[in-house]
């Protein structure tokens, strides 16, 4: 098979040669929990991917989106890897800036209901 492309290659191996994770068993495993799609279905790891399919990789509560331009069998480095795909994660959302603590003084007892509504008004759940 020297010199020559393949026509599509495992999605679990893919996704471990583009070093999307850090083991091949660990890729294959997301395979099998149901954290890799490829083309909005979920994937078994040993779905085909070819050149142009979009798989959806969901790791730590993260969704990775990216397009492959580039099969690979064996896994190759950071450098080269990075040409082997176009990455289509949106930027992370900027968190929202919590309120400050209300702070009670200390044997002042249980908020009473009205008090629960204000802090409720002031952390921007109640009407």
């Amino acid at each position: 098979m020297s010199g020559q492309v393949p026509a599509s290659v495992r999605v679990d191996s893919w996704i471990w040669a583009v070093r999307l994770f850090k083991t091949r068993s660990l890729a294959a495993a997301a395979c099998r929990g149901g954290h890799v799609r490829v083309n909005g279905d979920k994937a078994k790891p040993a779905q085909a991917v070819r050149i142009g399919d979009e798989v959806r990789v969901r790791e730590a509560g993260v969704e990775r989106i990216v397009t492959v331009r580039r099969l690979l069998v064996k896994r190759v480095g950071a450098s080269v890897a990075v040409e082997c795909f176009d990455d289509l994660t949106p930027k992370p959302v900027a968190p929202v800036e919590a309120p400050a603590a209300v702070i009670r003084e200390r044997g002042a007892g249980r908020p009473t209901k009205r008090d629960r509504r204000v802090l409720d008004r002031l952390r921007g759940h109640g009407a």
